[in-house]
């Protein structure tokens, strides 16, 4: 049985905003900054409003594109200087939707979405507020082919897409571990309310930090033995012991590439269309859901928006949408 978190107000849940952050600046993989573009165009938002929400979409941030930088700058840690402010802006926007009474619905761009959108919900913004900034507490799940919890000095790269989750716990370079307004070493969300589902790919350097931090790691092997549901529901519920909800935040290359092959970073053998669309139900059927992103898409490797169509379905799933919605 799902641990199930208060219920919103009924004006909370029933609005959502759609914030675009079009970011490719971090990975070094062109294409994930049309990403918001086919989400939309797969119908994201009709989707939403069947279920009866009133969805308010306020377009793209402006990111600027590699092209129009100096250069990656730092080897291990490329694009920071360009990035941080538009992860700031994000964070600022989530912010407002989240003061303003709406749920964030972030559409990325590339993983580092989830650090903005996260900082967004759990910090006012001053770093002497709280806890390194944090007013809200919330659990996190991550759902994603990578751990993406690389650091300057772990990484290979040098891509900060494969950096956010360990910046939500305070590691790696100040500027963007900082990111909407914590302090130095500050955590998001605590570790014992964080899950990750669907890994599958992972660094040395990695699986170290990972094992430092204490977050909860569900690789696909997990998920072939004791079976989707079981992951699931363990993760829910971890999510929401002791918390005010939860956010969830999905890498679309968490899917098996031949349910979703647009991505810029395919890695075979990941979840089935079915049990993340039951990661997503599970999610709904919660309550707790308070905050969501999406990334990942990449049109340039996509197959006639195959892969943009199965993410906007996963986000309506994970918005209560039911294949019998009258049960």
């Amino acid at each position: 049985m799902i641990l199930k978190a208060g219920a919103m107000g009924a004006r909370q849940r029933r609005a959502v905003r759609l914030i675009g952050a079009p970011v490719d600046l971090a990975d070094g993989f062109g294409g994930v900054n049309q990403g918001p573009a086919a989400l939309r165009a797969a119908g994201i938002a009709a989707r939403l409003e069947r279920l009866g929400y009133v969805v308010e979409d306020v377009g793209d941030l402006d990111v600027p594109t590699p092209e129009a930088t100096a250069g990656p700058g730092d080897p291990k840690a490329r694009y920071l200087a360009e990035l941080v402010p538009v992860l700031e802006d994000l964070a600022a926007a989530v912010r407002r939707a989240r003061d303003e009474g709406r749920i964030p619905l972030v559409l990325g761009g590339n993983h580092s979405v989830g650090l903005g959108a996260l900082s967004g919900m759990t910090g006012t913004g001053d770093s002497g507020r709280g806890v390194g900034g944090r007013t809200a507490s919330l659990g996190l799940i991550w759902v994603d082919a990578h751990p993406d919890a690389n650091t300057p000095e772990t990484t290979v790269t040098g891509n900060l897409s494969g950096m956010p989750l360990a910046a939500l716990f305070g590691r790696g370079r100040r500027a963007y571990a900082g990111v909407g307004g914590f302090a130095a070493g500050a955590c998001r969300v605590r570790p014992e309310n964080t899950v990750l589902i669907g890994v599958r790919s992972v660094d040395a350097g990695e699986d170290e930090v990972i094992a430092d931090i204490g977050v909860r790691t569900c690789t696909m092997e997990e998920v072939d033995r004791r079976g989707i549901i079981a992951v699931v529901e363990d993760a829910v519920r971890r999510a929401l012991d002791g918390t005010d909800g939860l956010h969830l935040s999905v890498d679309v290359d968490a899917l098996d590439p031949a349910v979703a092959p647009g991505v810029s970073v395919p890695e075979p053998g990941g979840l089935t269309f079915r049990e993340a669309r039951l990661l997503m139900e599970c999610v709904a059927e919660s309550g707790g859901l308070r905050s969501m992103d999406i990334g990942e898409v990449n049109p340039r490797r996509d197959v006639g928006n195959r892969t943009a169509e199965a993410a906007a379905e996963l986000v309506a799933s994970a918005f209560g949408k039911r294949i019998l919605p009258n049960r």
